[in-house]
C-alpha cells in the first residue's frame, strides 16, 4: 500500500463570497491537470454565526495508476492534517487554528485581512469586537508561512468577488504544482465573470508574490492635513482647537467639534470647548483624562433621539452604502424598508418641552397618540413618501435644545463633569475611569433605558464608596455593566465588594 499522500486543502468563507466557486476551480484545475480531485462541503448556519467549510482533496493520476487502483480520498479536514487554509476573513482565519487545522510545520494559511463582524461581536453592549492585531498575531504564530492582505477591497477594487482574489493568492503563494497559465486557464473555462475574475487573481498573485504576508513594506503613516474650513464659525473652533488645547488631544477634540456641529450646529460645538477648556484646566497629570472625556464628551452631547435616527436614515451616503453593499446594477430598483416603533415617551422628547410635558400629562391625547404607536410601522425610506416622512422628522432638531430630553440629558452631563472635576483634584485615574463610565450610555428607546439605569447604579456605588473606590473597582463594576443587558452581572459585583 503506498504511504503517498493527496494535496489537502481548506476553505473557509461566508455565504455570498462563492467559497463553492473556489472549490470548484481548484477540483476543475486539478481534474485538468492529471489529477483525482474531490471537494465536499460543510454549511455553516448562518451569514456571520458560522462559515461554510469546503474541503479539497488532489491526487495525481500518475501515482494513483502506479498504485494499481483510485485513491480513497477523506470527506472532512482533520485537525494537524491540512497543507493549505484559505479564509475569506480574519475571524475566519481564527477559527481556522483553534479548530486545529492551521499547523506550524505544514500549513500555509491564506487570508484576508478586514473584518466582517459575528453577532456577538455586534450585539455585545460594550465594544464586544475581537482585536484584530491579538488576531493577526496568533494566526500568524500558528502557520507556517501566512499570506495576508484586504481581499475584500481588492476585490471591489476589481469589480469581483473575493473567491477570484483568494485563488490568486493561492497560485502567488507557489504552493501547488499548477502554473499560473494553468490557474488563469481555470477561469476562463467557468465561462462566467471572466474578465473582472483575471483582474482580481492578477492584483492578488502579485501581492502574493510580493512576501510572505503579501503587504508592502511599512511606512510612516503621513500626519493627516490640518482642517481648512471656509465657513467663518467652523475656522473659528477649529482656531480655537490649535490654539488652546495640547497637541496631544486635538485630533479627538477636532473630531469632536466635527460631529456635533453634524449633529447641531457651530454654537453647539463651542459650548462642548466650553466644557473641554474647564476639563483641560483640571491636574490631571498626562493627557489620558482629556483625550477620555474629549471622545465621550462628544458622544454624550450627540445621543440618539428621534431626530438623529431619522437624519443618518435619510442621508445620501447611506444610501450609496446600501447600494453599494447589495450590488445594485443599472437599472435596477433598490427598496429599503425601515422598521418603525416609536413609543409615546420619544414622541414626547421630539417635541418642545412645554409640548411635551403637556402631553405626557394629558388623557385623552396621550390615549390617542398610544393608540396609534402601539404597533410597529414599515416606513419605505426609499420612497417619496417615507423619506419626505422622516425628513420632517429629522427637522425636529432645530428646537432639539428645549425639549424634555436635552433638559435631561443635560443635567446627566453636568453632574458627570462636575464628578470628574472634583475626582481629578484628589485622584487622576479614578478620574479617567469615570470618564469612560459614559460607554454605559447609549442608544435610544429600551436600550437607553437599560443604559441610564446600569450608569445610574454605578454612580451611586461610586458616591457610597466615596475616596476609598479603586480605580480598578470602579473599572471591573463598568465591565460587569456591559457584560449583560439586564443588569444581573452588575448586582453579582456591587454584592462582592459590598457596594450594593
Amino acid at each position: 500500500m503506498s504511504t503517498a499522500q493527496p494535496i489537502k486543502i481548506a476553505i473557509l468563507a461566508m455565504g455570498g463570497e462563492g467559497g463553492g466557486v473556489l472549490a470548484d476551480w481548484i477540483v476543475d484545475m486539478g481534474e485538468a491537470n492529471g489529477h483525482v480531485a474531490q471537494t465536499t462541503s460543510v454549511p455553516g448556519v448562518a451569514q456571520r454565526t458560522g462559515a461554510t467549510i469546503y474541503y479539497v482533496e488532489l491526487y495525481p493520476t500518475v501515482r494513483a495508476d502506479a498504485d494499481g487502483g483510485k485513491p480513497v480520498l477523506a470527506l472532512m479536514p482533520l485537525p494537524g492534517d491540512v497543507d493549505v487554509v484559505l479564509a475569506s476573513e480574519l475571524m475566519e482565519a481564527g477559527r481556522a487554528v483553534q479548530r486545529g487545522l492551521v499547523t506550524r510545520d505544514r500549513t500555509t494559511l491564506i487570508a484576508s485581512t478586514h473584518r466582517v463582524f459575528s453577532i456577538a461581536e455586534k450585539s455585545a453592549l460594550g465594544d464586544g469586537r475581537v482585536d484584530s492585531g491579538q488576531l493577526l498575531a496568533h494566526t500568524g504564530k500558528a502557520a507556517k508561512r501566512f499570506i495576508r492582505f484586504d481581499m475584500a477591497q481588492a476585490a471591489e477594487a476589481s469589480g469581483s468577488v473575493i473567491s477570484a482574489v483568494l485563488f490568486g493568492a493561492l497560485a502567488g503563494s507557489g504552493v501547488l504544482p499548477f502554473s499560473r497559465a494553468q490557474f488563469e486557464a481555470t477561469i476562463e473555462r467557468g465561462g462566467v465573470g471572466v474578465k473582472p475574475s483575471l483582474k482580481a487573481f492578477g492584483a492578488a498573485f502579485e501581492r502574493a508574490q510580493g512576501g510572505d504576508d503579501g503587504e508592502p513594506a511599512a511606512q510612516a503613516a503621513a500626519a493627516a492635513p490640518a482642517p481648512q474650513p471656509r465657513h467663518p464659525a467652523v475656522r473659528a473652533l477649529v482656531e480655537r482647537v490649535q490654539r488652546n488645547f495640547p497637541e496631544a488631544a486635538q485630533d479627538l477634540l477636532l473630531e469632536g467639534v466635527r460631529r456635533l456641529i453634524d449633529y447641531q450646529d457651530p454654537a453647539y460645538a463651542g459650548l462642548y470647548l466650553d466644557r473641554m477648556a474647564a476639563v483641560a484646566a483640571l491636574p490631571a497629570g498626562d493627557h489620558r483624562l482629556l483625550r477620555e472625556t474629549a471622545r465621550h464628551l462628544a458622544l454624550w452631547m450627540s445621543y440618539e433621539d428621534t431626530a438623529r435616527v431619522a437624519a443618518l436614515k435619510t442621508r445620501a451616503t447611506r444610501f450609496e452604502r446600501v447600494r453599494g453593499e447589495a450590488r445594485v446594477q443599472p437599472g435596477q430598483v433598490l427598496a429599503i424598508n425601515e422598521y418603525m416603533h416609536p413609543r409615546l415617551q420619544e414622541i414626547c422628547e421630539t417635541l418642545p418641552g412645554g409640548i411635551g410635558r403637556w402631553l405626557m400629562g394629558s388623557t385623552m391625547p396621550k390615549k390617542l397618540v398610544e393608540r396609534f404607536t402601539q404597533h410597529g410601522r414599515v416606513i419605505q425610506t426609499s420612497s417619496l413618501r417615507g423619506y419626505l416622512m422622516l425628513r420632517t422628522v429629522a427637522a425636529c432638531k432645530r428646537w432639539r435644545l428645549s425639549t424634555m430630553r436635552y433638559a435631561e440629558e443635560n443635567r446627566r452631563i453636568e453632574e458627570w463633569l462636575q464628578r470628574i472635576a472634583t475626582t481629578a483634584q484628589r485622584n487622576p485615574e479614578l478620574a479617567v475611569e469615570l470618564a469612560q463610565c459614559q460607554r454605559l450610555v447609549k442608544g435610544y428607546s429600551d436600550t437607553h433605558e437599560r443604559g441610564i439605569r446600569n450608569y445610574d447604579t454605578v454612580m451611586r456605588a461610586v458616591e457610597r464608596a466615596g475616596a476609598a473606590l479603586a480605580p480598578a473597582t470602579l473599572r471591573e463594576l463598568r465591565d460587569a455593566a456591559l457584560a449583560d443587558e439586564h443588569g444581573h452581572k452588575l448586582q453579582a459585583a456591587l454584592a462582592q465588594h459590598a457596594l450594593a
